[in-house]
């Protein structure tokens, strides 16, 4: 069996460079989810709470499967339904790392924060 054509790209997130394997005919699609993840860790950086990279990085996960899962089940209940309870469209939740005008979400990432560094302890270690 042969394996794909992949080749190798060079990406910058949170200005550090990546060599990421790419299947050939995806760098559209990877380039666009690098700009994702750039824009979602550099966004919570960029709010003064989190320096560490490695806890920017978990929070924007979070932020961007919250995401996903919002529009998964917003396609679900269009393709079920047709249309929401209220006969139209939801808005997304916001999302975890959007605080800046917004206290409940100040209050969530807050609390998103002190778990994390309950969980990690003193160690850092996720898993």
């Amino acid at each position: 069996m042969n394996k794909p054509a992949s080749k190798q790209i060079e990406v910058q997130i949170m200005g550090q460079s990546y060599l990421l394997a790419c299947p050939v005919g995806g760098e559209s699609a990877l380039l666009d989810a690098v700009e994702r993840v750039d824009t979602a860790m550099c966004r919570i950086r960029d709010a003064g709470k989190m320096k560490a990279r490695d806890r920017i990085a978990v929070l924007a996960s979070l932020n961007l499967a919250f995401e996903l899962s919002q529009k998964e089940s917003q396609h679900f209940e269009q393709a079920v339904f047709g249309h929401t309870e209220s006969g139209a469209l939801t808005e997304p939740s916001p999302t975890l790392g959007n605080a800046d005008n917004d206290p409940a979400a100040q209050a969530r990432m807050d609390e998103l924060i002190r778990r994390l560094d309950q969980t990690l302890g003193s160690d850092g270690q996720l898993l």
